[in-house]
């Protein structure tokens, strides 16, 4: 199992936030076909929580489901699902995906979705997550969030300014303000 842990300053020496003060690590964890149930139970809670922004629907058999999934464990060099675990739980995921819809570079990472439980908002989580994600996986990042998501946008454009130190491009496409940056090693 792969696992990257994310504890103390951040990368420009920022402190955390004070609401985790605890010792405790958030590790991304790399998913395997294993997690899938989990990974799927995760993402009914996300598409859920997306609904407030997103026009989705119920299927016939009251769940949301996910197309996608299946590309994470059949096309592994081309997409990366990670669990977030905070104090040993399972406390949200990321979905990676090499090849952006917003860049014509084929490599360009891309934060397809991101997800953390509502228990665990607004504690450094989510936070300390999406920087050992640009840690683990150096290289040309996109993040695409929905202009209307005005939550998503201040988390997104706090935690992407606080990693790169203002080096970073931002711009809007088909609805969605994206945040375009570097990952050094």
């Amino acid at each position: 199992m792969l696992r990257l842990a994310w504890r103390g300053a951040g990368p420009c020496g920022a402190r955390l936030n004070p609401k985790m003060t605890d010792a405790h690590e958030v590790e991304l964890d790399a998913a395997t076909p294993a997690d899938a149930a989990l990974l799927a139970n995760l993402l009914e809670l996300y598409v859920h929580d997306m609904s407030e922004v997103f026009a989705v629907e119920l299927g016939a058999d009251g769940r949301f489901g996910y197309p996608k999934l299946s590309l994470y464990w059949s096309a592994p060099e081309r997409h990366f699902a990670l669990l977030i675990r905070y104090a040993g739980r399972t406390v949200g995921f990321t979905l990676v995906t090499r090849g952006s819809p917003v860049t014509d570079d084929p490599n360009a990472l891309d934060v397809a979705e991101f997800f953390v439980l509502r228990r665990y908002r607004r504690s450094g989580v989510g936070r300390r997550a999406a920087l050992a994600l640009w840690q683990r996986f150096p290289g040309t990042w996109t993040v695409r969030v929905l202009e209307r998501n005005r939550g998503a946008q201040l988390f997104w454009s706090r935690v992407v300014a606080e990693f790169t130190r203002g080096d970073v491009r931002e711009f809007t496409r088909d609805g969605k303000l994206v945040f375009a940056f570097e990952s050094k090693s």
